[in-house]
């Protein structure tokens, strides 16, 4: 597309109103505009460049404000047009590409003695332009302004070297440019590069320090657009190059990096460009409502086990991937020339590392430089490609980093990874020692990720890099799951996780082999990705990986089982009956040895802390502690330290032990209350708010309390009353009526016939005191329809119908009826999509289905959820009879696919 001209001579009368002037100006400026961006929409639908659709967008900018500036200066009778003022683009604009959505900055450069129609020139092309509904930010300066400004705001200094004459008084903007030149750059190189990486450090750690988090920002997450225009903006200030072939020329990139760079920038352009057409505004998360749209207008296609948005957002991870390679490498250059220093925890390891140490540590292939390892040889992985894996031994032997140079040379040998190097017992030995060795496991593994060794030493683990999985639940890539799963493990080794995970730290150092946990920590996921079930295709992948990584046919047979049952101990906890001892003898059978059982319990916690923020909680660790000592002394036959009823008299004794004094018939009565199951399944803290809200219970009343976790993204409300048939689907009825999404319960009957229940809410508001007062008025709506003061159908016909994020995403609804898992329960598992409202419309058919609920267990995957049932008919007893098995299945399938009710 060729840059266009504009004349809105024509738009003048005689004798004409300046405001209608303005407004047919505004007019005319908003139908350019729409068939711009129409042309623009269009033209990248066929040939997807981004970059040029984005300098097309800015061409047609310029020229509507070449055309406005020209109207204004005649129509305010200002002759000197080309002397008046200068007009300058900042910002990205200043960079001469514009998103569809983007912000115009604007400089209105004026000389220290302005005119009076200047300024009714600035005001005139504002209005114009506000009026056409476009953003703009502005600023009217002198020379002497800017560059007062700039010696004392980083912004202002990073808008002006961004900053591109439009029209006006070109000299005044030459002017401008020498000054800041002279003045400005000489001067505080340092500074600047100081100040740009601190700011981009800033940003990062605002927009979420991992780049695979599953719902990037395009603009300013980590190894977005941003990171890029951080190093042009440092290399335009220190090298004075324009563009980014002058960085090739002045020796910053090589002419490879020069393509990638190019090749990210018109990746994330292209893709920037896209969601603002599709958002008709500046948006730039990548939303899971938008990936599905965005992959099909890039193109993308499902293909080997991953759908079309899966493949997209891998190619996204993988561009990213190379924005953090090319980071290092120009701040390497950086470090060359003495403009940046060099991390700080690197510095210090140049101090304190005894140079005996080094220079045994290193051999001779190596050496240490600022503290971090560089390379004593230039041909040390053509001579010897096993050091290609020995150098991440020695980074986490030392624990040291591993030098920019280092890193790119490691990049540039990547091909000398092949099979005769996969399956030398020196390099597999050195491997094996990164992971189980280092004191920073998951860190070194990063690095080896990062650089492309793990995938390519490991081709399994490769076709994991950057793949995400298109649901809400898992928040990063699969590969950067698996190594935080590394490091969840090593910190529960060296025990910084013992305050939340007692059980888990207690029992590592009692582990056989930790190596085997290790592995299976960093191969759990391994097959995910593939039409076949990713942990029966795990556990194939291992057995055939484990002997060439040299691990025994005994540890390879462990890990096997460990990466084909790694999800075995969370559902159990999560979707079954713990208290049914059905549930326990089903889940031993299948763990069959104590040593199984501990390794299993540690990986389930670092599996599900890995999984991203908030997703762990105190539920499910005491869910997952539970079943451990229910599951203990059926594997130890019988022997066990402590049994159920010790257990019981343990928790109670804590319970008495933290609370206030009690009479004896009090303490006999609250400890009488209570079934064991309760005791057990619930964490003390809990059990502490739950006696102080039955204390100020009314009889038989309904009472209730409500706290909020803002790091777990959750809020509960407990509710104590009477104990009847549709309790359940009433609470949950008016959870749906207050637009509050379920996402867990925790369901007791007291022996006095009181249920004691508490919801688990998502989390509606950022601020503490807003999300308090919602809980308290969905507390307060359960109150009402309880106590029959709400008419529940009315309150869910008038509710308003939220805009709910797993809308973006298809489940298929399941209904299974199972009998063989509980002995005196017939257990219902509804597997569908969630939805606000879900839950009660489940408990509801279940109460219309003549069906006592003895125990629930509401689980949340994200946009999925799996509600389990444990119910009876009315007398008690198993449904047995298949036509009644058929009747609830289609009345669940009507609840979870209303659509299948009209078929």
């Amino acid at each position: 597309m060729t840059a266009p001209h504009y004349n809105f001579d024509e738009l003048m009368q005689t004798g004409q109103e300046l405001l209608v002037l303005r407004n047919a100006a505004s007019s005319k400026v908003r139908d350019i505009l729409q068939n711009t961006r129409g042309d623009a929409e269009a033209q990248l639908m066929i040939d997807g460049n981004g970059t040029r659709c984005a300098e097309y967008l800015s061409s047609v900018q310029d020229a509507i404000i070449k055309a406005l500036y020209a109207l204004a200066c005649k129509a305010v009778g200002l002759k000197s047009a080309d002397t008046a003022l200068s007009i300058i683009a900042v910002g990205g604009y200043g960079r001469a590409t514009l998103a569809p959505g983007s912000d115009i900055d604007l400089l209105f450069l004026v000389p220290e003695s302005k005119s009076a129609e200047v300024d009714k020139v600035v005001e005139f092309l504002l209005y114009a332009l506000w009026d056409a509904r476009q953003k703009v930010g502005h600023a009217t300066r002198t020379i002497e302004d800017c560059i007062a400004l700039v010696k004392t705001d980083n912004t202002i200094m990073t808008s002006i070297l961004e900053a591109r004459f439009i029209c006006g008084n070109q000299t005044l903007f030459a002017d401008l440019i020498q000054r800041y030149r002279k003045g400005v750059v000489q001067k505080s190189a340092k500074q600047f590069v100081s100040e740009k990486l601190a700011e981009r450090d800033q940003r990062h750690a605002r927009y979420g320090e991992s780049r695979y988090s599953v719902e990037p920002d395009i603009k300013d997450g980590k190894g977005g657009l941003r990171d890029l225009h951080t190093l042009f903006w440092i290399a335009k200030f220190l090298f004075d190059a324009n563009s980014t072939e002058e960085l090739a020329e002045k020796g910053v990139f090589t002419k490879e990096e020069l393509r990638r760079f190019k090749k990210c920038e018109d990746f994330l352009w292209s893709v920037r460009c896209h969601l603002h057409f599709l958002s008709k505004r500046g948006e730039d998360k990548l939303s899971f409502d938008r990936q599905s749209e965005l992959a099909e207008r890039l193109g993308y296609k499902a293909h080997g086990g991953l759908k079309h948005v899966e493949r997209f957002m891998k190619h996204y991870f993988l561009v990213a991937k190379d924005v953090g390679n090319l980071t290092r490498i120009f701040c390497a250059s950086l470090e060359a020339k003495h403009l940046k220093d060099a991390p700080s925890l690197t510095r210090m390891m140049a101090k304190f590392l005894p140079k005996g140490k080094r220079a045994a540590s290193l051999s001779k292939d190596f050496k240490l430089e600022a503290g971090r390892i560089a390379l004593a040889d230039d041909k040390a992985f053509t001579h010897d490609p096993v050091n290609l894996i020995r150098i991440f031994k020695k980074s986490g032997a030392l624990g040291a980093e591993i030098h920019p140079d280092a890193l790119q040379q490691v990049r540039l040998n990547l091909r000398r990874i092949d099979d005769k190097l996969r399956h030398n017992a020196e390099a597999n030995s050195l491997f094996l020692d990164c992971l189980t060795e280092s004191g920073d496991p998951e860190t070194v593994l990063r690095a080896m990720n990062e650089a492309g060794v793990l995938g390519r030493f490991l081709p399994e683990f490769g076709k994991i890099v950057a793949m995400m999985q298109f649901n809400m639940y898992h928040h990063y890539t699969v590969d950067e799951h698996l190594l935080r799963t590394v490091g969840v493990l090593r910190a529960l080794e060296a025990g910084t996780l013992a305050g939340d995970h007692p059980l888990s730290a207690a029992l590592f150092p009692t582990l056989t082999s930790r190596r085997v946990l290790l592995v299976a920590g960093l191969l759990h996921d391994i097959a995910k990705g593939r039409d076949e079930d990713h942990s029966i295709a795990g556990e194939r992948v291992v057995r055939d990986m484990c002997p060439r990584l040299g691990l025994s046919p005994a540890d390879t047979e462990t890990v096997a089982w460990l990466v084909r049952h790694h999800l075995l101990m969370s559902e159990t906890a999560q979707m079954r009956d713990l208290n049914d001892f059905k549930t326990i003898l089903d889940f031993t059978a299948i763990v069959q040895s104590p040593e199984r059982l501990k390794l299993l319990l540690i990986l389930t916690v670092a599996d599900i802390r890995a999984v991203g923020p908030g997703v762990w909680n105190g539920w499910k660790g005491q869910l997952l502690r539970t079943l451990y000592t229910e599951a203990e002394p059926v594997l130890t036959g019988g022997h066990t330290a402590v049994g159920r009823k010790e257990r019981v008299a343990v928790a109670q004794n804590q319970f008495l032990a933290k609370h206030k004094p009690l009479g004896d018939d009090e303490k006999n009565k609250t400890l009488h209350r209570h079934y064991d199951a309760y005791w057990l399944n619930v964490p003390l803290e809990q059990q502490l708010r739950h006696q102080e809200l039955i204390a100020r219970a009314l009889l038989r009343d309904v009472t209730t309390d409500v706290k909020s976790d803002a790091f777990a993204a959750v809020t509960e409300v407990t509710i104590y009353a009477p104990d009847h048939p549709r309790l359940l689907a009433t609470i949950t009825g008016a959870c749906a009526a207050a637009n509050a999404n379920i996402i867990g319960a925790q369901i007791f009957t007291t022996t006095d016939g009181m249920a004691l229940d508490t919801i688990l809410l998502q989390r509606e508001f950022a601020d503490e005191a807003d999300e308090k007062r919602r809980a308290l008025r969905v507390a307060d709506t359960i109150t009402k329809a309880l106590r029959g003061q709400l008419r529940l159908k009315d309150a869910l016909a008038q509710a308003k119908k939220p805009e709910y994020r797993a809308q973006a995403f298809s489940v298929e609804p399941r209904v299974i009826i199972d009998n063989t898992s509980s002995n005196k329960h017939t257990v219902v598992e509804i597997n569908g999509l969630d939805r606000v409202g879900l839950l009660h419309h489940l408990t509801d058919a279940l109460f219309q289905l003549n069906l006592n609920i003895a125990s629930a267990h509401i689980t949340t995957f994200g946009e999925k959820v799996i509600d389990v049932f444990y119910v009876t008919d009315l007398t008690g007893a198993k449904i047995e009879n298949e036509t009644r098995h058929a009747r609830i299945t289609q009345s669940l399938m009507q609840v979870l696919a209303p659509e299948a009710k009209a078929a």
